[in-house]
């Protein structure tokens, strides 16, 4: 077992709450035209440890810009970053929040903007929350909604009593997607997915997105599973439900040819990587694994070098007894 000096767990510790703690911005994306107002809205700011909420914009090409700081308990908006286009925008309170706005969109405005707060955590000590980000896009074009449709997807995890699906979403713009799942009982009821019972990976690619969510279903229970689509022009759900049996009983893996690789054995039989045993020996097993191979190296160094050596020998001893 790893164990952790007092220091590194409370550093560890502090990160963690760091990564739970996050302002709101439930806006993917907006569309806009030229010359059309933007709102940018930015929740949750009681996590907050003052009145002052940072709005920043971060392009493709460059760093993070801080383009003003708003004061939620006055109103007072401080401009003082050097911003190039920090007269094009405004902030206003909202309830539990804030918005920043730009009267008259601009195309060089085309950006993702995120709102960040000064926090603390247990140990009093000041970190810096942000929010998701919103992107703007500055475009003639129209908002499309994404075709949704989910699929089973071929898994090495049945072994285990696991299934994944695959939902897709595609023909939208703006591509930004945001997916989500839930699952409907035998009796109706539609809930969401315990954190421990699902994983997911997201797949970007142009024209297209993917989320392949892994099942780890519990026995003696069959649920149809719904995925959901959040994009800027609404929230979208899969024509159909696709239904996960309930894992048959655990049974004895079969026995591999004896001829198999050690690793291709290991490769064949999916590890949990949210399981810390498994992890444990996961990284166990890359370690022996490593090791075998260095020192199959180095004996096979050591007996080149042995080889080299003798056959250089070898020819002077010959030579000295023929003088």
């Amino acid at each position: 077992m790893l164990f952790l000096p007092a220091a590194a767990l409370c550093c560890l510790c502090s990160a963690l709450v760091v990564m739970a703690a996050e302002l709101i911005q439930d806006q993917l994306s907006l569309t806009r035209r030229a010359g059309q107002t933007v709102s940018f809205s930015c929740a949750g700011t009681h996590q907050c440890n003052s009145d002052y909420v940072y709005w920043f914009q971060k392009k493709k090409t460059e760093t993070f810009t801080l383009i003003l700081r708003f004061q939620r308990n006055n109103g007072a908006i401080a401009k003082r970053y050097n911003h190039p286009q920090e007269d094009d925008f405004s902030a206003v309170n909202k309830q539990n929040g804030c918005e920043l706005q730009i009267q008259k969109v601009k195309p060089s405005h085309a950006a993702t903007y995120y709102c960040a707060c000064w926090t603390d955590d247990s140990h009093s000590e000041k970190y810096r929350i942000f929010g998701s980000g919103t992107k703007l896009v500055v475009t003639d074009e129209q908002v499309v909604k994404p075709v949704v449709s989910v699929y089973p997807a071929a898994s090495r995890a049945h072994l285990e009593g696991n299934s994944s699906l695959l939902c897709l979403a595609s023909a939208m713009f703006p591509p930004l997607v945001r997916f989500s799942w839930k699952r409907q009982k035998e009796n109706g009821q539609l809930e969401e997915l315990p954190s421990d019972e699902r994983e997911q990976l997201e797949l970007r690619e142009p024209g297209h997105t993917a989320a392949i969510l892994l099942v780890h279903q519990p026995e003696n229970s069959t649920y149809k599973y719904r995925c959901y689509v959040e994009h800027e022009g609404g929230r979208m759900e899969a024509q159909t439900e696709q239904e996960v049996p309930a894992p048959a009983a655990s049974c004895p893996p079969e026995r591999e040819p004896a001829d198999l690789p050690a690793v291709q054995q290991a490769d064949l039989v999916p590890l949990d990587p949210l399981d810390p045993v498994q992890s444990e020996c996961r990284v166990k097993l890359l370690c022996l694994l490593y090791t075998v191979l260095i020192v199959k190296s180095l004996l096979y160094c050591c007996g080149l070098s042995l080889l080299m050596s003798l056959r250089n020998k070898g020819p002077s001893t010959c030579c000295s007894h023929a003088d």
